[in-house]
């Protein structure tokens, strides 16, 4: 094993490549396009015996990706932002075809108004497509979740494809030490995919869904795929056991820092929760009792471990790094949802929404965040959801609104903050 610095991009073209994919259709987009070069360049120069296919979007790259994994290829592709949605019609079709193949996405916040920068609206439009999710934290974990997505994904239990997921700039293109395993020691831990059966050939009948169907038909076949996700939660606590057997690293399906005897909880997915930890940190020194806990697994929901790790705290705060306009963060609503009924209420719950874009969680925010969260425990009242905003933040736009009006700098007519 080899210890070298890597961005979250070159983890996850090491991923692949340590995967032997034998099929990568790509389409580039920003900041996704760096794991596509890497990828070319090692085809290109002989180090990786695959075949790597510029399409024409990112539709066409998916439904490319998905016809080859139905046939027994082990494929790879990466998209971002726009590129995911723009291919979103044929993430339905792959999970409904049970094409096992690993999809890396490297988040970007969605227009309008555009930006290069991370959020995590764009995976999160995925969350019902039948995609399995593997969120990432680190550039570790990057390289790591593509092979454990690839166990997952072709495992004869689940058979649906893996959407694995780094935040763009603030991991895509940060560099940290990444341990890359020997080549040997990951093919004894990842079989070849044409020993797993189940594929489309010649003369031999299969069923997978793909033609026209009544309701009822289509209902059990749509129905498969659930009860296919709701097993990979089993079988990926089984792939992440072995993982760590061999390799020493472990990922459970949810991380739970400085949890023991915590009273206070922050929830959160993504490279930001790196920041958080040191705030946590911070906090615990100076006596308080504040732990974190991370999804990594989101699809299927671990709605059984949450429960289990947040169901007797006093207090937990959802950090969305999304948004579902006319609704709020997308990541509150779905743990609501799952410590719902809980044997004395369960824990109160205050939402906040920030990093949307890209934009920075300073350390004082989580700070502030868990102040704002032991005063809604001691009063026993939620409050509304906060969008993580300065006033600094808020008279630069103010400043750029004069502008834009042709007015002097300041504050616009009848306008007040707060």
């Amino acid at each position: 094993m080899t210890r070298i610095l890597l961005t979250g991009n070159a983890a996850a073209a090491w991923g692949a490549r340590l995967a032997a994919v034998d099929y990568v259709p790509a389409f580039p987009i920003t900041p996704q396009t760096e794991i596509i070069e890497t990828l070319a360049e090692w085809i290109d120069g002989g180090v990786l015996d695959s075949r790597l296919v510029t399409l024409e979007s990112e539709h066409s790259m998916l439904t490319a990706a998905g016809a080859a994994a139905v046939t027994g290829v082990r494929v790879f592709s990466a998209t971002s932002s726009q590129g995911l949605l723009y291919g979103m019609e044929m993430l339905y079709n792959l999970a409904g075809w049970r094409a096992p193949l690993v999809l890396v996405n490297v988040s970007r916040g969605l227009s309008a108004p555009i930006t290069l920068e991370p959020d995590h609206n764009d995976v999160l439009a995925a969350r019902d497509s039948g995609f399995l999710q593997l969120h990432c934290a680190t550039c570790q974990e990057v390289l790591d979740n593509v092979l454990l997505a690839y166990r997952l994904a072709e495992d004869a239990r689940v058979r649906l494809p893996v959407l694995v997921n780094l935040d763009g700039f603030y991991l895509s293109f940060t560099r940290e030490p990444v341990a890359i395993p020997e080549p040997a020691a990951v093919a004894d831990f990842l079989p070849p995919f044409s020993d797993c059966g189940l594929h489309f050939r010649g003369g031999q009948p299969s069923s997978q869904a793909v033609a026209v169907l009544g309701g009822g038909l289509y209902s059990y076949f749509r129905y498969q795929v659930h009860l296919a996700a709701e097993q990979a939660a089993a079988v990926y606590a089984e792939v992440a056991a072995d993982f760590e057997r061999r390799f020493g690293r472990s990922y459970p399906a949810v991380e739970a820092y400085r949890c023991k005897d915590a009273e206070l909880v922050l929830v959160m997915i993504g490279s930001f929760a790196t920041k958080a930890k040191a705030a946590i940190d911070g906090l615990c020194a100076a006596g308080q009792r504040v732990g974190l806990v991370r999804p990594r697994l989101l699809r299927p929901f671990p709605a059984a471990e949450l429960r289990r790790l947040l169901g007797h705290r006093k207090g937990v705060a959802v950090i969305d790094q999304n948004l579902s306009p006319g609704r709020g963060g997308i990541l509150h609503t779905e743990l609501t949802a799952a410590l719902y009924g809980l044997p004395q209420g369960g824990p109160l719950l205050v939402s906040f929404v920030g990093g949307l874009g890209g934009r920075d969680i300073a350390e004082e925010e989580f700070v502030q965040m868990v102040e704002v969260l032991r005063q809604a425990v001691q009063e026993g009242i939620a409050p509304p959801p906060r969008l993580l905003f300065t006033e600094e933040e808020l008279q630069q736009v103010r400043r750029l609104q004069d502008i834009a009006h042709g007015r002097s700098e300041g504050k616009g007519e009848g306008e007040e903050t707060s």
